[in-house]
């Protein structure tokens, strides 16, 4: 299979990079917290530990400065073998807070800049709340720091990511799909039925035929139908089991997304201020039930890594 779509793995497991060579990749609190436990990385884990420590404070602190440290630790690796970028996320937990997200991107950089890797190599990640998205408008505009905007459902959020200037931004396919699944009377569609690959075709659509330049980028697949549907797409971030699964299919793939098929919609331009957002968004049923859904789990993931690092560093003698 030869396209012209960007293929992006999800890291966490190196064999998976080392086999399928990606581009770019992405992490995020859920996957993290599964790789910290690997035997394979205990060393990392040790080293985010030291770094909490040494930087003292309370333990509330020395615990927090240990995870930032622990995900840009996991992006330096990650990095040793793409060519590309690599996403790391603001804290789940800030999602409401647009001066806390920009504070916390803002140490993670330097902490990347302290390990030798240059901000043009780094999205980071932040969730596509009003506050989020404009978060990540001051971060690209007055630090040049490039954002990708996640956990988003809704052409509300994606609107207005686009008007923020944000680089990328990562809508949901398979998420989406699962609340038509479990919240109406369809259980199965065709790939371009789909209603994840509806709406990041509307989305892409959208982004083509007004020219904004914030990146498209496919996430949270659950088949290879979807992803086959969404050909075209500026990136797809897939996981290894759905790209071992794409490489051993061998038919003939023509895009289905394009500028030109972009241009020709029938899409009218949305101008979204605050309270014009936050109506949209709230419109749509699906997309407010996962995005605060979303938060809370990768919440959930990061409390669990707090409690994790916590034990770990009792075990070093930490009171």
């Amino acid at each position: 299979m030869a396209w012209a779509t960007r293929l992006l793995g999800l890291p966490g497991y190196q064999e998976a990079i080392d086999e399928y060579k990606p581009q770019d990749a992405t992490t995020n609190p859920s996957l993290i917290l599964a790789a910290a436990q690997m035997p394979a990385y205990q060393e990392l884990v040790e080293e985010a530990i030291a770094h909490g420590r040494r930087l003292g404070g309370s333990q509330e602190e020395q615990i927090t400065n240990a995870t930032d440290k622990l995900f840009v630790l996991f992006g330096v690796e990650i990095l040793k073998k793409i060519p590309g970028r690599v996403s790391t996320e603001v804290d789940a937990r800030l999602s409401f807070d647009k001066d806390a997200m920009v504070a916390r991107a803002q140490r993670l950089i330097d902490l990347y800049k302290e390990a030798g890797i240059s901000k043009d190599r780094i999205l980071i990640k932040l969730s596509s709340t009003w506050e989020g998205i404009q978060a990540g408008k001051q971060l690209e505009e007055q630090h040049g720091i490039h954002c990708n905007m996640t956990l988003l459902f809704s052409f509300a959020q994606a609107v207005a990511c686009a008007e923020a200037g944000v680089t990328l931004i990562s809508p949901f396919v398979g998420r989406i799909l699962d609340w038509h699944v479990a919240n109406t009377d369809k259980k199965s569609f065709e790939p371009l039925e789909d209603p994840g690959v509806k709406s990041v075709t509307k989305i892409y659509n959208y982004y083509k035929k007004f020219g904004y330049e914030t990146v498209v980028m496919g996430a949270s697949f659950r088949n290879t139908g979807e992803i086959k549907a969404l050909a075209g797409c500026d990136f797809l971030t897939i996981s290894p089991q759905l790209l071992g699964e794409l490489l051993k299919d061998h038919s003939k793939l023509a895009p289905t997304l394009s500028v030109k098929a972009a241009q020709a919609s029938d899409l009218e331009k949305v101008h979204l201020d605050e309270k014009a957002f936050r109506w949209l968004h709230n419109e749509d049923r699906m997309a407010v039930e996962k995005l605060s859904d979303g938060i809370r789990r990768f919440a959930a993931d990061a409390v669990k890594l707090e409690r994790m690092l916590t034990v770990r560093a009792r075990g070093y003698g930490w009171e």
